[in-house]
């Protein structure tokens, strides 16, 4: 990366810069190969943060299924990791996973699920079995029917009709299966494998497979990582989740450059388990010099530039993240290793910076809270709008969900110095409400960057980026005027 300029002695946010346009090859954005080259199978540059309110394992198969990678926290007790894990790669590669209720439940029950939205389904049946026989289902109830059916009707009552299905073995290549779908007439079908129900594909879902390779492991299931804090028996947890199949371990705390993190980091790295180590995080080039002698592969970059992290506010640490993504970006090249640029990218504009700043991934949190996919259930305002509840990981609701089995003294005392909001409102944008319509104007936007810098490649991208320091009004200067001007 270059400036245009004079480099500015000045840190700076991601606000503070644009690129500049430059002479390029590339003629469509499809040339474009977003992989991170970060030593994860990812093909994409995303990755989901590793907070309670983001990372599930529902967000964590879609993501990985369309190129990117998931981080489970490390709240989650260890026997629910586990169980996460196994879940993730038990679930199918080339369609999605089905969205199975059963026929008693109501429009209610399946509205806390799934919003009133184009290109999903809920397969009606009665999934009792670990198997579904296609011969079980009663139908399909296409997502935009439950804003118009009254909330106490019965699923299997609006599931009545012909059970539209594709056989696995039917199904020759992405494209294929999007011509199937549209041949039987339906927007979404059962995907059946010797009369068992293996997945569902919407005609959305069909097209997608044709722009995104799933990121995968060697036996060909869906990656996904897992993180787990400093303190503790810290090499026992990541040797348990490395035999459940986890595919990148992170190692995370608030302050990634203490000694209580080296030590953590060595002790898993001893481990040798043949996966790649995150850890973090850090803003300086000492910080990542420290972390990848210690054993990092990856290295977490960002303290304080999260939506839910109040961390600046409260004590003054932190760093402006693009200056802090580009100077570890360089320490890391250096050592053979890799940075994550984690928090404060709010438009996918954000997300080409970081890349152009050396990241090799994005991490994103908060953006994505706001999705289907996220954990925890829809819920509608007074005015109707759907949203979920997220929260910072150093809040007081995060500290309850950490250390809620301590005595009522111990967990107070944990309270004093609890930091973040502990409870928002993260509203679904009606145009993209699942993760996938994130992720598909996420990278649209940077491809589109690549192509305009010239590059076909992150490696490319990060070489050819020319960058340029711009004015608050010039940051307003490039935002679209409301529609009522």
């Amino acid at each position: 990366m270059e400036f245009y300029g004079d480099q500015p002695d000045v840190d700076l946010t991601y606000s503070d810069v644009f690129l500049v346009p430059r002479r390029s090859s590339i003629t469509s954005r499809l040339d474009v190969d977003l992989s991170p080259g970060d030593g994860t199978t990812a093909t994409v540059p995303v990755v989901s943060a590793n907070m309670n309110s983001v990372t599930g394992a529902r967000l964590a198969a879609t993501l990985a299924r369309r190129g990117g990678l998931g981080v489970l926290p490390q709240d989650m007790p260890l026997q629910e990791l586990d169980a996460a894990i196994r879940w993730v790669k038990a679930q199918p590669v080339p369609w999605d996973t089905p969205l199975v209720l059963p026929p008693h439940a109501t429009v209610a029950d399946a509205a806390r699920l799934l919003p009133a939205t184009e290109g999903h389904g809920i397969v009606v049946a009665d999934a009792a079995s670990g198997h579904l026989d296609i011969d079980d289902v009663l139908g399909i109830v296409p997502a935009l029917r439950l804003g118009t059916a009254l909330p106490d009707a019965r699923l299997g009552d609006l599931a009545r009709g012909r059970v539209a299905s594709v056989d696995a073995v039917d199904i020759e290549s992405a494209r294929h299966a999007f011509d199937v779908i549209v041949a039987a007439g339906a927007e979404t079908v059962c995907v059946v494998d010797h009369g068992h129900v293996v997945g569902t594909l919407s005609r959305r879902s069909g097209l997608r497979s044709t722009l995104y390779r799933p990121a995968v492991d060697a036996s060909g299931r869906l990656i996904v990582a897992a993180a787990v804090g400093i303190n503790g028996d810290v090499a026992a947890k990541a040797q348990a989740l490395a035999a459940a199949g986890v595919d990148v371990l992170v190692v995370d705390t608030a302050h990634g450059h203490q000694e209580g993190m080296l030590r953590a980091l060595r002790s898993v790295a001893d481990l040798d388990l043949g996966i790649p180590i995150a850890a973090g995080n850090v803003v300086t080039a000492e910080g990542v010099h420290d972390l990848v002698a210690a054993g990092a592969d990856i290295v977490k970059v960002g303290v304080g530039p999260g939506a839910m992290c109040t961390t600046r506010m409260m004590t003054a640490v932190g760093r402006p993240q693009f200056s802090a993504v580009l100077e570890t970006a360089e320490a890391a090249r250096v050592m053979g290793a890799h940075v994550w640029a984690d928090g404060g990218v709010r438009y996918p504009r954000d997300v080409a910076l970081a890349l152009a700043a050396g990241a090799a991934s994005v991490m994103i949190g908060s953006w994505f809270a706001g999705t289907i996919e996220a954990p925890g259930e829809l819920q509608t305002d007074a005015a109707g709008r759907t949203y979920k509840e997220s929260w910072g990981m150093a809040s007081t609701k995060a500290v309850h969900d950490r250390f809620g089995r301590l005595d009522p003294y111990e967990l107070a005392r944990k309270e004093l110095f609890a930091e973040g909001i502990s409870s928002s409102k993260i509203y679904l944008d009606p145009l993209r409400p699942g993760l996938e319509d994130l992720l598909d104007m996420i990278t649209s936007g940077v491809r589109s960057s690549f192509t305009y810098a010239g590059a076909s490649t992150v490696a490319e991208f990060h070489d050819r980026a020319r960058v340029g320091l711009q004015s608050a009004a010039g940051y307003d200067e490039g935002k679209a005027l409301p529609v009522s001007w």
